[in-house]
């Protein structure tokens, strides 16, 4: 069986949104809202939070226990001032915060603490997930 590690990010999280399409569902601020301080409109794609959703998804299964501040870093950019030095502008937490708990509700995130570091970690369910759209796309090729 085939893990994360042995496809294309791209790919993996492509397939991914497709497939939480069916298990969560998208607030109605989506389309208003921005995805950091930095960014000046809303994202173009209407699926952009599918994305967002497998991304964090696979972040998790990486980096794990993870809270909204680092990852809040993770999907942050940098804002260029003209004739300022740019700065890095953190991502939305409110997004980030929804997403994490409407994968916690679906069954494929918990909350746990390591020594000293809390957060989410994936659960045997959503590693489970990933880690069969890995095969399905290693088999595709």
């Amino acid at each position: 069986m085939a893990t994360i590690f042995d496809v294309n990010p791209e790919e993996l999280v492509k397939v991914a949104a497709e497939a939480l399409k069916k298990e969560i569902k998208t607030p109605p601020w989506t389309m208003f809202v921005k995805t950091s301080s930095g960014h000046e409109r809303p994202p173009m794609n209407p699926e952009w939070y599918y994305h967002r959703a497998a991304s964090i998804m696979r972040k998790v299964y990486l980096l794990g226990p993870i809270g909204t501040q680092k990852l809040r870093r993770k999907y942050g950019i940098k804002k260029n001032h003209m004739y300022k030095p740019e700065r890095t502008k953190k991502g939305a937490g409110k997004i980030i915060r929804s997403i994490l708990q409407q994968l916690e509700q679906v069954g494929y995130l918990s909350k746990e603490t390591k020594n000293v570091h809390k957060g989410r970690i994936l659960t045997p369910k959503g590693k489970s997930f990933l880690d069969k759209l890995a095969t399905q796309l290693l088999k595709s090729k």
